[in-house]
């Protein structure tokens, strides 16, 4: 989960979001709408009696601030909350694990936060069935010839690698940046992300605004993406004085058309 606010759970509940399913969080900054959520979500997994760890990403005051509430209702926890503590001002690896890399993306805003990329591993090479079958490659050499290994036959004789295996599947990566001002020096690090999620709280006609408090407009966000090359845009965190959405659509549509909003629900497959 990136970011926590607010309602959390009951959008989990009505998008039928399994809880268990939720091991990581990340916390892009510390503003009451991206982590006010969390409290209760800690809570209600110590009424659910969860055993699996629960892991924190985010600025080191978080854990300040949540210890109280914490230990308010854990003192008898059936499971652990483990903080991890990040630096928004720098990019870091924060997680990995043995499919995916977890990195933060500097931004700047009124207080210290970060977007966050996610990063798939490199896959292992396809094998090219028709191929191993005619050099009889045997069941226990497949895996190593998948990553990358070529293959000797008993008569000696070295098989290249790329004799027996296809490219394997490109690796996909998901960018997401939260508030923040228009930032061009994140460019490089979302480079031809499959997907970026960037906020765009108000019109062009606000960009004064946007300027004085931090923020980003539709057209600066849809700007990042076309100049970083992604292929699809996904623009949130309106202002509430838009009632209709469709204004910020056409704006950020008009420098980069790969561009959806952020709807309550949507699901997108990259």
């Amino acid at each position: 989960m990136i970011d926590c606010g607010e309602g959390t759970q009951l959008q989990m509940r009505k998008n039928r979001i399994k809880f268990s399913r939720l091991n990581h969080i990340f916390i892009s900054h510390l503003h009451g709408d991206h982590y006010f959520g969390l409290p209760g979500l800690l809570s209600t997994y110590g009424m659910m009696k969860r055993t699996a760890q629960l892991h924190i990403y985010a600025h080191k005051d978080l854990e300040i601030l949540l210890k109280d509430i914490i230990l308010s209702f854990s003192k008898n926890s059936s499971y652990e909350i483990l903080f991890h503590t990040i630096d928004p001002n720098k990019k870091e690896l924060i997680c990995e694990d043995r499919s995916i890399k977890v990195y933060t993306i500097p931004l700047k805003h009124r207080i210290p936060c970060c977007g966050f990329l996610f990063e798939e591993k490199e896959r292992p090479l396809h094998l090219n069935k028709p191929m191993t079958d005619y050099y009889k490659v045997p069941l226990y050499q497949l895996n190593l010839i998948k990553n990358g290994a070529d293959y000797t036959k008993p008569d000696g004789e070295v098989i290249e690698n790329k004799k027996l295996t296809l490219p394997a599947t490109p690796i996909r990566r998901y960018a997401y940046c939260s508030d923040t001002i228009y930032l061009e020096k994140i460019i490089p690090q979302i480079e031809q992300v499959d997907l970026l999620f960037h906020e765009a709280t108000f019109a062009e006609e606000e960009s004064a605004r946007a300027k004085e408090t931090f923020h980003t407009t539709a057209k600066q966000a849809a700007t990042i993406a076309w100049k970083a090359k992604v292929k699809k845009l996904i623009i949130g965190h309106f202002s509430a004085r838009y009632t209709e959405d469709t204004l910020l659509k056409t704006e950020a549509t008009s420098i980069f058309n790969e561009t959806s909003l952020a709807n309550e629900g949507d699901s997108y497959e990259i």
